[in-house]
Order: C-alpha cells, then sequence, then structure tokens
C-alpha cells in the first residue's frame, strides 16, 4: 500500500491522476552518468548548478547521458541546513574517494562515468563519447508503485554482489538561502536527487524489485526517475537507464 502511495504523490505533483505503467530500456551502448556533488552551503556551487541545467535541453537526455545532482550534507553545519541534503549522498563521494576514483572530498565536485572531471573548471565538457558494450537496463514502474529492475550482461561480470540503485529527480526546483555563504539568494536547480535507494543481490540474479524511495518535500515543475547499477565496493555504474515520469 506505501508502495501505490509513494508512485501516487510523485504522479499527483506532476498533475498525473493516474498511476499508468512506465516502462524505460537503455541501449546496450554504457549510457554515461554525469554526478554533481554540491551545496546550498558552498558558495560555489551555483555555477556547477547553474551549468548542470543546461542539460535539460541536451538532445540526448537519459539515451545518452544521465545527469545527478547529489546535495551532500557536510557543509550544513556553516549556518544553512541544505533541504536536499543526505547523509548518503555525502557517502557515495566518500565511497568514489575510498575506490581511488576521485582525489579528495569537495564541493562542487564532478563525476563522469565514476571518475572524477575536473574540466568544468576549465570550461571544458565531459567526454561521452566512450559507449562500450555493457548490457541492456531495463525499468518498470508497476501500478502498484513497485520498480522492477532487469539487466542482461554482454559479457560476464566479475564475482560478487551487483547492487540496483533507484533515484527519483526534481526539476525546476526554487530555493531562497537565509543564511551561510549564499545568503539573499535564490537557487535554481534541476536534476536535484530528491530520493535514493539502493539494494544488492548476488551476481547470478538479474531482477530487482524496489519500492520508490521515499522523496524529500519539494515543489517541482517535472520529476524524472534513474536507475544503475553498480559491481562489488565500486559505486561507478556499470549500465544506466532514466526517463521523465508522466
Amino acid at each position: 500500500m506505501r508502495c501505490a502511495v509513494l508512485l501516487a504523490g510523485i504522479l499527483a505533483a506532476t498533475g498525473v491522476v493516474a498511476a499508468p505503467t512506465v516502462h524505460l530500456e537503455s541501449s546496450v551502448e554504457r549510457v554515461p552518468v554525469l554526478e554533481l556533488f554540491t551545496s546550498h552551503g558552498c558558495s560555489s556551487c551555483p555555477p556547477a548548478d547553474t551549468w548542470l541545467r543546461t542539460f535539460v535541453q541536451h538532445p540526448g537526455l537519459w539515451r545518452e547521458l544521465v545527469p545527478l545532482s547529489f546535495h551532500v550534507d557536510y557543509w550544513d553545519r556553516l549556518g544553512w541546513p541544505d533541504r536536499f541534503a543526505a547523509k548518503g549522498y555525502s557517502q557515495r563521494q566518500q565511497d568514489y574517494r575510498a575506490a581511488g576514483h576521485i582525489r579528495s572530498v569537495y564541493t562542487p565536485g564532478l563525476v563522469v562515468n565514476g571518475r572524477e572531471w575536473r574540466g568544468w573548471f576549465s570550461g571544458g565538457e565531459p567526454d561521452l563519447s566512450q559507449r562500450e558494450e555493457v548490457g541492456k537496463l531495463s525499468l518498470d514502474l508497476r501500478g502498484n508503485g513497485v520498480a522492477v529492475v532487469r539487466f542482461d550482461p554482454a559479457a560476464r561480470m566479475q564475482a560478487g554482489k551487483v547492487f540496483a540503485h533507484l533515484a527519483v529527480i526534481g526539476f525546476g526546483l526554487s530555493t531562497p538561502i537565509g543564511r551561510g555563504e549564499n545568503a539573499g539568494r535564490t537557487l535554481k536547480e534541476d536534476f536535484v536527487v530528491l530520493g535514493y535507494d539502493h539494494t544488492a543481490l548476488e551476481k547470478s540474479r538479474r531482477r530487482w524489485d524496489l519500492e520508490l524511495p521515499k522523496t524529500v518535500p519539494a515543489e517541482t515543475s517535472r520529476r524524472a526517475v534513474a536507475a544503475w547499477i553498480s559491481s562489488g565496493s565500486d559505486p561507478t555504474p556499470v549500465q544506466a537507464v532514466a526517463g521523465w515520469l508522466p
């Protein structure tokens, strides 16, 4: 019952009362994932947030690129708690560091396909051309609020657990900041992760039945959903799929 309420709430926020089944499927080629680690308490983050918003108009959005904005909580102590921040998002950034994929934990921090990317600071654009064949990932949102994730790998995966990740993403967000480094500003953001969860299965299984994650309260102009999988202790997305919610 709670699953149905979660999906109904997400669809209601977009002006849709019914809860039709949503089917999303990736190509066999790896879909690049662009992750921004940001915070309302960081004065250098708004330009990166603004840059990320430009991908709403990207012609290959969702099919060729999945942008995600994770709000970390370690700047909340500066006097203004980020309403979108979560400890798990900060931990994801720490996991990238533990895996040796980023040199340090900072904001704004950008990760492209699991690897640190500092090109944004010099006005560069991420290289999204590396599209090796990894397998197809599909996501089905059922009318009862259950998300079914399936993966058909193109090659044998390494031994160990495979994690399925699920995120609800918000667009058209506006946040007035009252204190801290961004005091007096109203921050406009897209691709904000409003809810996120993950679970593991042994590699022999390739189907996950998940609940949509709980989301923080937020007025959005539109929402999307993204799923990706990772292997073992490495947080790098092996394959991803995403799309708009109706």
